[in-house]
């Protein structure tokens, strides 16, 4: 009886090898998902999985409404800059309105250099011979009404300054600070001036505080 061991053949040393790469290789192609008892490993005890994707959920939503809340709130600084900008366009027209209202009470030198033309105008119109009346008239009247002209455009001027930046606020993007106290009294004080101004200019435009000297005086 032949009691040897039998050699392996190629074919049976083959196949060995080829049974024994097959259970130690590797899967490279596909990783197994974490168990649900795995996921319970890493969170703290008695915190189901479920409650964990739930909360991550919960804070996911909260940072995006967070960041959302941001974009939308509006830039404080801008807001500020805008109102300190509007207020000092509406405080130097203020301050306009009752300069024009004081130059046109008294007097300007625009009216100043029309009224010297008017009487040289007058002057060179009656060289060649005229009445006294007309001389009057065209070298003392035409330089008179000229210059209440004058103080009445400037006057006009402060009045319509003066009422734009009192109603100012009642147009355009409303403003986050009401207008200052002290921007609508040097409004109002150029309105008054405007109007007084506009008023002593008629008079004397139309002769109604000093009526022109007559030839016979």
């Amino acid at each position: 009886m032949n009691t040897s061991p039998s050699t392996p053949t190629t074919d049976d040393t083959e196949e060995k090898k080829a049974a024994d790469g097959t259970a130690t290789a590797p899967d490279t192609t596909k990783q197994a998902a974490p168990t649900e008892d795995a996921v319970a490993d890493d969170v703290a005890p008695g915190v189901s999985p479920s409650d964990v994707t739930a909360m991550d959920v919960a804070a996911t939503d909260a940072a995006a409404e967070d960041g959302l809340e941001t974009d939308l709130e509006p830039d404080p600084y801008a807001d500020a800059e805008a109102a300190a900008a509007a207020g000092v366009g509406t405080g130097a027209a203020a301050v306009v309105a009752a300069g024009l209202g004081i130059i046109s009470l008294s007097g300007t030198w625009t009216g100043r250099v029309v009224a010297e033309r008017e009487t040289l105008i007058g002057q060179i119109k009656t060289s060649g011979g005229g009445s006294a009346a007309q001389q009057i008239s065209e070298i003392y009247g035409d330089a008179w009404h000229s210059t209440a002209l004058v103080n009445g455009l400037f006057a006009l001027l402060a009045l319509i300054v003066g009422v734009f930046v009192l109603v100012r606020p009642a147009f355009g993007t409303p403003s986050l600070r009401p207008q200052a106290g002290w921007v609508r009294s040097v409004a109002v004080a150029g309105i008054t001036l405007g109007v007084l101004g506009v008023l002593i200019s008629l008079g004397m435009y139309f002769d109604l505080f000093l009526a022109l000297p007559s030839a016979a005086g």
